[in-house]
């Protein structure tokens, strides 16, 4: 007999996921067409600083039903199209919560309509020509966020009061006040932007270095895995320095630790661990390996960070390449992290080449040198005494 203080799974902290993503309001109380409308209109103004995704489903009677496409109907499961202007991946198979969640990553908000799906917060539109079809939808109404009035409709209808406590101190505008409409949306996301919180790369072995510790390497007077952390503190709520389980007790107390739990995955393993630990937190990642990132640099990071994007990052002056190893990593970026790791892929800098990943020029290219080994180390030794780094 299995005792009431054993658990069977160990706990994780999940995404603040509704059914399809963080950020997802259905909409209901209108015609399917109007609510499209207004999504459309949404999607127009906020597209350049979000990715947005809509929910829908046809609309048929059982006799009208589409039939299946050649190929779901010769029995395969997936069926993807490149139609030169958009992507379609057809699926023969009904989705879950966890598949939807899946499809949805990326997106910053998600629409729905209500007449078909429901949505962790709604949007109402009171139309008298819908009515009856919001009546059905009451128990549905946990948490809405928005009243909109449509056509002759002067104030909410009496069992939208009934049904909404504290319906007063919502938003109230007319449908056609699209301004407000979009402005609610804009705060909304604002508001939802994930915290960002720094995290020093500090768990490598510095095999190449001879096994002399990197992280406490005193490039400025301290050991760099302090210093980096100390100068993250201007731009991030928390900082924490990552390290290997082992690593753990040789680290000052005073400051937080994140030790690996995705064990020998490098760099990969940090950033996963990070957000196993906090994953609706952006992390503003910075290894210690690199003596001269500074504020200059880390000031045009954050300035510029893109919360469309899956990273923000710098282009490495040496390959072109995107480097990961100062980067902010999104909310989003976790799940995506983990489905390279499942094709059998643990570098972060692949990750962020087939990603939707906003690519900086560094002010200073030098500030993205590495030191990995004695040779390096002498060089950089040089190269601090001649410059004002």
């Amino acid at each position: 007999m299995i005792s009431k203080e054993h658990k069977k799974h160990t706990a994780l902290n999940k995404p603040a996921y509704g059914h399809f993503g963080r950020n997802e309001w259905a909409i209901t109380g209108a015609s399917c067409r109007t609510i499209r409308a207004l999504a459309d209109t949404v999607f127009e103004a906020l597209s350049p600083a979000y990715q947005g995704a809509y929910v829908d489903a046809e609309h048929a009677r059982e006799e009208e039903m589409p039939a299946l496409t050649d190929r779901l109907h010769a029995g395969a499961v997936w069926e993807y199209g490149n139609k030169i202007a958009y992507h379609q991946l057809n699926y023969r198979h009904s989705l879950n919560t966890f598949q939807y969640r899946q499809l949805f990553a990326h997106a910053d908000m998600v629409l729905v309509n209500g007449n078909h799906f429901e949505g962790r917060a709604q949007v109402v539109i009171m139309d008298n020509n819908r009515k009856a079809s919001l009546v059905k939808r009451l128990e549905q109404l946990n948490n809405v966020q928005l009243l909109l009035l449509s056509g002759d409709v002067t104030e909410p209808f009496d069992f939208i009061k009934e049904a909404i406590p504290g319906w007063q101190q919502l938003p109230l505008y007319r449908l056609e006040e699209t301004g407000k409409i979009i402005a609610f949306f804009t705060d909304r996301l604002q508001q939802s932007a994930a915290p960002l919180k720094g995290l020093v790369l500090a768990g490598g072995k510095s095999v190449r270095m001879g096994g002399n510790d990197k992280g406490a390497m005193a490039w400025h007077g301290k050991e760099q895995r302090y210093y980096i952390a100390d100068m993250l503190k201007a731009y991030c709520g928390e900082v924490y320095i990552s390290c290997r389980p082992d690593q753990q007790a040789a680290i000052d107390p005073a400051r937080p630790v994140l030790p690996d739990s995705f064990s020998d995955l490098g760099p990969y393993g940090a950033i996963l661990s990070a957000f196993r630990a906090q994953p609706d937190t952006a992390w503003l990642v910075v290894a210690c390996d690199m003596p001269l990132v500074n504020t200059t640099a880390l000031d045009y990071l954050v300035q510029l960070r893109s919360r469309k994007a899956t990273a923000t990052t710098f282009i490495s002056p040496y390959d072109s390449l995107p480097e990961p190893l100062i980067t902010i990593w999104e909310p989003k970026s976790y799940p995506l992290l983990l489905s390279f790791l499942s094709q059998g892929y643990s570098c972060p800098r692949k990750v962020l080449i087939n990603s939707d990943t906003e690519l900086l020029s560094a002010p200073d290219p030098d500030v993205l040198m590495n030191v990995n080994t004695p040779v390096d180390a002498e060089a950089m030794r040089e190269k601090l005494r001649a410059t004002s780094y």
